[in-house]
């Protein structure tokens, strides 16, 4: 897992991006063609001391949009049904899984987080965005709904859609 450390600027366009101040940043793990933030790695555990399950956020804007369309058009269903009949697809998603938890634990094992990773994983696809950030985060080949996810949306992070104000 290669992660940048997010710099002040970064933080300042997370939170453009999300429209809310940033949270227990641990780095910013996957950026836009123009350099913008795309995912954020968050701690597995936030200052509040709530346990936070979700350690690869999806921010960017353009992303959020086409993936929720994705979601609003069936894409996790065409995905579910995918997992149920083929045994190989099923056997990454558990890697997936696992490698997910691994990343995440890395900076703090969370009692409550025990077996729990991100996007449905590994049984269900109940997230796009959470899955299409892990791919982002880890490269194409590991988490192969998250990879299908972004294939299938209309943005990509080497085409450069960002607002002026977030590069």
């Amino acid at each position: 897992m290669m992660m940048d450390a997010a710099s002040e600027r970064d933080l300042e366009i997370m939170t453009i991006q999300l429209g809310r101040p940033m949270r227990d940043v641990v780095g910013v793990a996957a950026r836009c063609i123009c350099g913008t933030p795309t995912v954020v790695a968050t701690k597995p555990r936030l200052t509040d001391g709530s346990p936070f399950p979700t350690f690869y956020y999806l921010t960017h804007p353009g992303a959020t949009a086409a993936l929720s369309t994705l979601e609003a058009n069936g894409f996790m269903v065409t995905e579910q049904d995918k997992l149920a009949v083929d045994p190989q697809l099923a056997a990454a998603y558990l890697a997936a899984h696992h490698a997910y938890i691994a990343d995440r634990d890395a900076h703090g094992q969370i009692a409550e987080l025990d077996g729990i990773s991100a996007g449905g994983m590994p049984s269900r696809v109940k997230c796009l965005h959470a899955l299409a950030a892990h791919s982002l985060a880890v490269g194409p080949g590991l988490n192969l709904v998250g990879d299908a996810a972004l294939a299938a949306s209309t943005w990509s992070p080497e085409r450069c859609v960002c607002p002026p104000e977030t590069r």
